[in-house]
């Protein structure tokens, strides 16, 4: 296809077929693709990305307001149904808010790189997350995405790893168990122990500044994380006290459940696919990891999460486009990609259960031209 490759083709019978993306060294480059992309997709406005904030933050005061005001008081079994819509709406808008953080700390949300940190700082504390450590080990994913070695988030495990326990979690409840983790505590298990991170000769987490994910020049803002992450515990301590733990618990942490669920499937989904490659460190460019991954379609909620949902190959390109050029920077890039472009507008439950399925752990495809530096997700054991 000219504009870009589809990761899974139904054949004749109506089923779906796994159509790998290349994996060969690309027959363009990096400066090839910035051409293709209109000069003005770059520029970053202060006034137009704040505009976005405004916009977020204003609907989630306002459904703060609404259940803090209203639903608290409702009985059931209207408090049933308002409760969950509320989480589902309130986890939305602040999954959006947690997309602008993330601009911020790739420099996307201005031209003015303090003016980011302090927004991002911000944003991602009052959602008890840890802007600097996170923001400098993405980074690195970012440097290194798709590689076996040196990725950072969602590195799979390969076949010859895996214990003969492995086995259980690849049954119906195994996956089932592995996906409700996933959307529960992945994000904690990620952020504390590092779980499906990149592994370190020691332990390694996001709150620790003598984590071996950090530089020493790094350490002071884990520091400072970690200071406005207990500011804010605090608060969120001393609200608990003063409205009581029911309170917290339905207005305050259930919607950051649904932030962090959207946060870890988003990413987990847009690096897990039959169709894209990984690489040991005798194959890996930087080139050919960003493009290791895949747009997904999430339907209303492109537009609530900012498009990182199916602008994510121009996004691994091109880190400091705004959200708001993303579209037009993905349209204008395809022609250039060809088959390099992945695209899978599988529903999104209906993707979680077949990737949990069919992306095990991967593993060296010796048939395509004894390439053993490529690997691709299976989950024949």
């Amino acid at each position: 296809m000219g504009s870009g490759g589809r990761a899974t083709e139904p054949n004749n019978s109506g089923n779906e077929v796994v159509k790998r993306a290349p994996s060969s060294k690309p027959p363009f480059t990096l400066g090839d693709i910035k051409k293709a992309i209109p000069p003005h997709c770059f520029n970053r406005s202060l006034i137009r990305s704040s505009s976005y904030l405004f916009v977020d933050l204003f609907f989630s005061f306002l459904f703060y307001y609404v259940a803090a005001t209203y639903i608290i008081s409702l009985s059931a079994p209207l408090s049933y149904v308002a409760w969950p819509v509320y989480w589902i709406l309130q986890g939305s808008v602040q999954m959006g808010l947690w997309v602008i953080g993330h601009e911020c700390g790739h420099q996307a949300f201005s031209d003015y790189p303090l003016l980011n940190d302090t927004i991002g700082y911000f944003l991602h504390t009052g959602m008890l997350a840890p802007y600097f450590s996170w923001k400098y080990s993405h980074r690195r994913h970012h440097s290194n995405t798709a590689s076996l070695e040196h990725d950072e988030s969602f590195v799979p495990k390969k076949k010859s790893t895996l214990k003969p326990s492995a086995k259980l979690l690849n049954t119906p409840p195994g996956r089932l168990m592995r996906l409700v983790i996933l959307c529960t505590v992945g994000w904690l298990l990620y952020v504390c122990f590092n779980v499906s991170g990149r592994k370190y000769e020691k332990f390694a987490n996001h709150f620790d500044p003598k984590s071996p994910i950090y530089s020493d020049r790094e350490r002071l803002q884990i520091l400072l994380t970690d200071l406005g992450l207990l500011v804010a515990s605090y608060g969120v301590y001393k609200v608990g006290m003063a409205q009581g733990l029911t309170w917290l618990v339905l207005v305050y942490f259930a919607p950051l459940v649904i932030v962090y669920g959207f946060l870890v499937v988003i990413t987990w989904l847009h690096h897990t696919h039959r169709s894209l490659p990984h690489y040991d460190s005798t194959e890996w460019n930087w080139l050919r990891g960003a493009l290791s991954t895949v747009d997904r379609d999430y339907g209303v909620l492109n537009t609530v999460l900012h498009h990182i949902t199916d602008t994510h190959v121009a996004h691994h390109l091109f880190f400091t486009i705004p959200h708001y050029n993303a579209m037009e920077a993905t349209k204008a890039i395809k022609p250039i990609l060809g088959e390099y472009y992945q695209f899978d507008d599988t529903p999104i439950a209906k993707a979680m259960w077949r990737e949990a399925t069919e992306c095990f752990f991967v593993e060296a495809d010796e048939g395509e031209n004894n390439n053993k530096g490529v690997y691709w997700f299976n989950n024949k054991i």
